[in-house]
């Protein structure tokens, strides 16, 4: 199994150097999973925040032959789990296909100070099985 740490040029860059926005596991037999850093936005509220992240994540899937579609794992941390709809009508514009396993925290905060939402995810790329 081949592993693989990077920061695509096409994607938005890590907020500092000391860490990768993405590792890709090559699976035997082929396909991958994509293993996502934690994504923040710039915005005025949750709503601008949540769709910044998720073109981020768009953008780092895309990067590496894979979309929205392909997510199989999702974990959320809010700042405020009371605007878990706010944020979860914005999840719904960007994530039309099959749900996936998902979930979401409440934390005090995040690293970014005005930092409302974080979003990480799995990815599989050429490995999903019809259920």
């Amino acid at each position: 199994m081949r592993v693989a740490l990077g920061n695509p040029a096409s994607a938005p860059q890590p907020a500092n150097p000391y860490y990768s926005q993405v590792a890709r596991v090559e699976l035997p037999g082929g396909g991958a999973l994509l293993y996502l850093s934690g994504q923040v936005a710039d915005g005025p509220d949750l709503a601008t925040q949540s769709r910044g992240v998720f073109e981020a994540i768009a953008a780092l899937l895309g990067a590496h032959g894979a979309g929205l579609d392909d997510i199989i794992n999702i974990r959320t941390y809010l700042t405020d789990i009371g605007r878990l709809g706010e944020y979860g009508a914005v999840r719904r514009d960007f994530l039309t296909g099959t749900a996936p396993t998902s979930m979401t925290f409440e934390a005090a905060r995040l690293f970014k100070p005005d930092a409302l939402v974080e979003v990480e995810v799995v990815a599989a790329v050429g490995t999903r099985a019809e259920a």
